[in-house]
């Protein structure tokens, strides 16, 4: 009965909640993601879906978060929630974007979010999306556990957690894949291309240059000065590589 019980449990939905003032969108988005085993929290409003985020018993496991709402834009709303003082702040943030606005996105990127989509989208790449961020978030496909350690630096791939001198580095999930995608083929350049396939699963869109963000936000947190870094290294023309030999 028990492992009927645990089975049952297994099968529950999980929670996401959706701050969209597009009552037709959210409710097709809904009814998709209902098919797919996660129930959608809906609300209209900023205001309406930080309360529901920080009110909510279990929290949700992710945020599908519009840029554009009536009492407050999506970049303000990601802000504070990456400045709650709890497990809150962590909460991955999926960005839905105006189409060829290339600027939100990477602003979004820079405050936390995890990741983006584009206005018009398909249900089934959002429903991609969300996945691949929960893979992330949840550690399913890393590299087995264990720490990878370069000088002051260490990442522990069971924690998912970054430290340097023992002080804890904030970093987003995808961040985080991002930084051990790296390290472990340390001395080796990797493309833009081969770095996100290697992440998300898929090849990098043309001209997308998020890649750069999510590095630029990397060395804020690791390096002991960013613009002249000495662990994630640019190699001109062709992409990044995880330096070796550090302090």
């Amino acid at each position: 009965m028990g492992g009927m019980n645990d089975r049952l449990a297994d099968m529950s939905p999980q929670p996401l909640l959706m701050i969209e003032d597009d009552a037709r969108l959210a409710a097709m988005v809904s009814d998709y993601l209902g098919q797919s085993g996660y129930s959608v929290q809906v609300c209209g409003n900023g205001a309406e879906g930080l309360a529901s985020l920080e009110a909510a018993h279990p929290p949700p496991q992710l945020l599908i978060l519009d840029l554009m709402l009536p009492d407050m834009d999506g970049l303000e709303i990601c802000r504070r929630i990456r400045a709650l003082p709890s497990a809150l702040a962590q909460t991955p943030v999926l960005m839905l974007t105006a189409k060829g606005d290339p600027m939100d996105r990477v602003i979004g990127l820079e405050i936390g979010a995890d990741d983006y989509l584009a206005k018009p989208f398909e249900p089934r790449e959002l429903l991609a999306r969300i996945r691949a961020v929960l893979r992330r978030r949840s550690g399913n496909g890393a590299a087995p556990g264990n720490q990878l350690r370069f000088g002051s630096l260490a990442i522990d791939r069971d924690a998912r957690s970054v430290t340097v001198n023992g002080q804890g580095c904030e970093l987003t999930s995808y961040q985080f894949d991002l930084l051990v995608t790296l390290a472990e083929r340390a001395g080796r350049v990797l493309t833009r291309d081969q770095i996100m396939e290697a992440v998300r699963g898929r090849e990098l869109e043309a001209f997308d240059r998020s890649i750069d963000v999510h590095m630029g936000r990397i060395r804020a947190a690791i390096e002991a000065d960013p613009k002249n870094p000495k662990r994630i290294l640019t190699v001109r023309g062709v992409g990044y590589v995880f330096a070796r030999q550090q302090d």
